[in-house]
């Protein structure tokens, strides 16, 4: 039986939900990088890192190619980083709403 549309969408939501690939995935909008560039950026250890990789690169959002002993990770899309900027856009929203609630809320309490 296939998987419910909705129930894939969440498995790909929590797949997402760790911030180094995040954070990989953010590095990786810029271009290719080796593995010891994004050890360098994201400063955690080379096997945590690894596993992080393995995750993404199991579910297709990033590539794996090996250039002598240099693994280089990219995007598979352009849809990653569109999906990464469309991210940043609603939790901007969402913040920018949080503060003026917060205004609100501080203002009240001055009067």
């Amino acid at each position: 039986m296939p998987l419910p549309l909705h129930q894939a969408k969440a498995e790909f939501f929590r797949m997402l939900g760790h911030p180094v690939r995040i954070r990989v995935l953010e590095l990786l909008q810029d271009g290719p990088k080796p593995v010891r560039e994004l050890l360098a950026d994201i400063g955690i250890e080379a096997s945590s890192l690894s596993a992080q990789l393995a995750v993404l690169r199991r579910s297709g959002m990033v590539t794996a190619t090996r250039d002598g002993t240099t693994v280089v990770y990219a995007l598979t899309s352009d849809d990653v980083a569109e999906l990464l900027r469309v991210a940043r856009k609603v939790l901007t929203g969402l913040l920018a709403g949080r503060n003026e609630l917060l205004a609100m809320l501080r203002e009240e309490e001055r009067a």
